[in-house]
């Protein structure tokens, strides 16, 4: 019962956010691909693993070196899906509101590939910044954490 509860609330947030998609006659994801056994509640697994998608990067840190505070720096993280099923991105964070990612929103298929963008800006920070970038994708695990870092150099008043 419980899985039936889930996946109706999960299709009702699917269709909720992407109707006017819909609406404007693009293809939306069917929520039925989204099936990953590292999220189940009851411990059986649904799907093969080795069957599911792969994220394959070509590298998961980047350091942007030095940069002066104020300055907005971005780097793309490119992948491949490695591994059997479709790729399907659910959601992207930045750990802290200064670090914002954006990702793919149709699926990856396999041997297929796409771009994690990341944008940092450093308004008001200083110093060493360690920022963390956690993916949630029908893959097992169903997360996966990119990181950037700088240092941040506040000018010197003249």
């Amino acid at each position: 019962m419980k899985k039936i509860a889930f996946v109706l609330v999960g299709a009702l947030a699917f269709y909720g956010c992407g109707g006017e998609k819909a609406a404007e006659g693009e293809a939306t994801v069917d929520t039925e691909v989204v099936n990953n056994p590292a999220t189940a509640e009851s411990g059986e697994v649904v799907v093969d693993p080795s069957q599911a998608p792969v994220f394959t990067f070509e590298k998961e840190e980047h350091d942007f070196g030095k940069i002066v505070q104020g300055e907005k720096v971005a780097y793309s993280f490119k992948f491949k899906n490695t591994g059997k099923g479709d790729l399907i991105i659910t959601d992207a964070k930045g750990s802290c509101g200064c670090t914002v990612p954006s990702w793919p929103e149709a699926p990856i298929p396999p041997g297929g590939e796409g771009v994690i963008d990341v944008v940092f800006n450093s308004d008001g920070k200083s110093g060493q910044q360690n920022k963390k970038v956690t993916l949630v994708a029908n893959t097992v695990p169903n997360t996966k954490v990119l990181a950037i870092n700088g240092m941040v150099e506040v000018p010197v008043a003249k």
